[in-house]
């Protein structure tokens, strides 16, 4: 019931229904094209300036983690205005292998993972799209969790309607009921704002979804987060997803998000665009002028769920600003 009545409401106000809970959302894979790939290729990416992004293991730090003082030191200083970059940036290679090693946040230490992960990233525009060049070294050994991808790129966006990702980054979309984390009870709740839950505990937000009326209402005001993903495979075209994070992780289908990938030897090259313009639900308009939050997140060698590397919160600008990336024509 309480899924039917969600999709009459996102039906109504002018968006393709959703599934909430156990559903599946509706989701189109997009195949390059030989077009898209040349149009990639036609980008100046020497005139793009590259940037590294140290990306960490993250273990089982949770959303509710970070706001819990006697479980993480910075909650506090958090609470009070300061962003997790502001404390953190320089530390990421640190955290990341005292993590990854067992001696906090991780009960089941992934064997061969490295507790960092270079991530050299450029951005840049044209008319019409938006476009982000991520490049890594891969890495190998170690238990295959996901089995049907390689590795994954993703880029996480918003424009300012959700606060905790301005000072948070992935942290705001990562509980501590998810698979994989401390107070799973053996579903499989995918990433989600707390702002989706009528109550949320240190142990998440379980399925206290809020009024399907309500949650329609923050789709259509923008109160959710961007994603794009690239699915990657060697010998193969990459794939490329977008969609949106509010109650769950939903998959948009024909959401004009395009991937395209190279690898030589362990080193992959992705390419990831969208059109400026936001068309389909959860997208934000990609406009000169507004700042941006991003978020990146690597699944290398087969990861899966939370066993990935992440990076703190960065920003981003259109053609001119202090942003940490400045895509220009």
């Amino acid at each position: 019931m309480y899924v039917e009545r969600l999709d009459r409401i996102f039906r109504n106000v002018g968006y393709a229904a959703p599934r909430v809970g156990s559903g599946i959302a509706a989701a189109a894979l997009l195949w390059l094209s030989p077009s898209i790939g040349h149009e990639a290729r036609a980008v100046d990416w020497d005139k793009a300036k590259e940037k590294q992004v140290t990306l960490f293991y993250p273990g089982q730090s949770s959303w509710e983690w970070v706001m819990t003082a006697k479980d993480h030191s910075g909650a506090t200083k958090f609470r009070e205005g300061k962003n997790c970059k502001g404390c953190h940036e320089g530390e990421q290679k640190a955290i990341g292998e005292t993590i990854v090693k067992g001696k906090k946040l991780e009960p089941n230490p992934p064997a061969g993972k490295p507790g960092a992960l270079a991530l050299k990233v450029a951005t840049t525009r044209d008319d019409e799209r938006l476009y982000f060049r991520s490049r890594w070294t891969g890495t190998t050994g170690g238990a295959k969790q996901d089995p049907k991808n390689a590795a994954r790129i993703t880029v996480m966006l918003d424009d300012g309607h959700v606060k905790e990702f301005t000072r948070a980054g992935c942290w705001s979309s990562c509980h501590d009921d998810l698979a994989g984390m401390p107070s799973a009870k053996g579903g499989e709740l995918t990433k989600y704002l707390a702002a989706s839950r009528t109550k949320v505990t240190r142990s998440g937000g379980g399925e206290n979804y809020k009024p399907p009326g309500e949650l329609a209402q923050m789709l259509k005001n923008g109160n959710v987060l961007e994603y794009w993903q690239a699915q990657l495979n060697p010998g193969k075209p990459a794939q490329g997803i977008g969609g949106y994070i509010l109650e769950k992780r939903h998959e948009v289908s024909n959401s004009g998000v395009t991937a395209e990938a190279t690898q030589k030897g362990n080193e992959w090259t992705v390419i990831l665009s969208r059109p400026l313009k936001a068309t389909r639900p959860g997208q934000k308009d990609l406009v000169p002028g507004k700042t941006y939050t991003v978020g990146f997140a690597v699944h290398d060698n087969h990861a899966n769920h939370r066993f990935h590397h992440i990076s703190l919160e960065q920003t981003l600008a259109l053609d001119k600003g202090t942003a940490d990336f400045v895509a220009a024509k």
